[in-house]
């Protein structure tokens, strides 16, 4: 019902913002019992309207996540990721479009998880994998292996976005979302590392390189069978910074509705050509171009 009311609701935005909230309830950056930002600032930081939030917030208070009261703003009151384990599955691979969150679910049921990813940041991957890591030690999943490989952008190499539109030339749109990878990477690896040092996970292998490519599209390989891609839109929008709010050119990525292609028994078949085609160049781009 909640899915069907945000898809009636109100667009890309609004499931933009709706994700964006619902992945830092996930991750602890607004952890169950605290207060979220006045609407007001997370219009501003998510580069939308009042409107929007108030709509997501009501989205989020009828999904039983939040409480709202007036003057006193809104209160975390659920888990995202209990809500996700109560979640019928749905097992059918098919392909068409899809979001992550569903994919990395069916990923992990797995006895072995095998993901490569190409990114921008690892901000979306980021949040989910803590899902996940909520998912294994509840009980409801327990995969034995997790291997992960990672493609970043090279951090020495000078990116098109994001850059204010005023002064292109000024570095911090670029440090900020380099800090943002920064933080998000570490966050991904402390959240699979600590499931093998708690012994939830007899194996995992977290691997990052930096290759000197610009993003222009995110791609998740599960396993060598199935692949998600989603392109990066390039938008106008406000970015906070420390010292204020710039006008910048960025790219849009998290919430990105991906193209699912599963490869089957026909080599030649559309899906089995698209994953194999792009696991051998994320294989080529890690063994060739990316560093450690």
């Amino acid at each position: 019902m909640g899915g069907q009311r945000a898809a009636e609701g109100g667009g890309k935005e609004f499931e933009r913002v709706l994700e964006a909230l619902v992945l830092r309830m996930s991750d602890g950056t607004y952890p169950l019992g605290s207060l979220l930002p006045p609407q007001r600032e997370l219009a501003q930081d998510l580069a939308v309207s009042r409107d929007t939030v108030q709509r997501v917030l009501k989205e989020l208070s009828e999904r039983g996540l939040v409480e709202s009261r007036q003057g006193s703003g809104s209160r975390v009151t659920g888990s995202p990721a209990a809500q996700e384990r109560r979640r019928p599955a749905v097992h059918a691979a098919r392909s068409g479009r899809m979001t992550l969150g569903p994919h990395l679910d069916r990923a992990f049921e797995r006895s072995e998880v095998v993901l490569d990813v190409f990114t921008f940041t690892s901000e979306s991957l980021a949040a989910h994998i803590w899902i996940q890591a909520e998912r294994i030690r509840s009980g409801a999943v327990a995969p034995q292996r997790i291997a992960l490989r990672m493609l970043l952008p090279s951090e020495d190499m000078q990116l098109p976005f994001p850059r204010a539109i005023a002064d292109p030339d000024d570095p911090r749109p670029l440090e900020r979302v380099r800090g943002i990878t920064r933080r998000n990477t570490q966050s991904l690896r402390l959240a699979l590392e600590e499931l093998k040092a708690e012994r939830f996970v007899a194996d995992v292998d977290v691997a990052v390189r930096w290759a000197p490519l610009t993003p222009a599209f995110k791609l998740y390989l599960f396993h060598g069978t199935e692949a998600l891609h989603g392109m990066y839109k390039v938008v106008e929008r406000p970015i906070v910074l420390d010292e204020g709010t710039v006008a910048a050119i960025d790219v849009i990525g998290l919430g990105a509705v991906l193209e699912h292609y599963v490869a089957d028994d026909d080599p030649d078949s559309p899906g089995s050509v698209f994953v194999t085609e792009r696991q051998t160049w994320f294989d080529s781009v890690w063994e060739y171009l990316a560093t450690e």
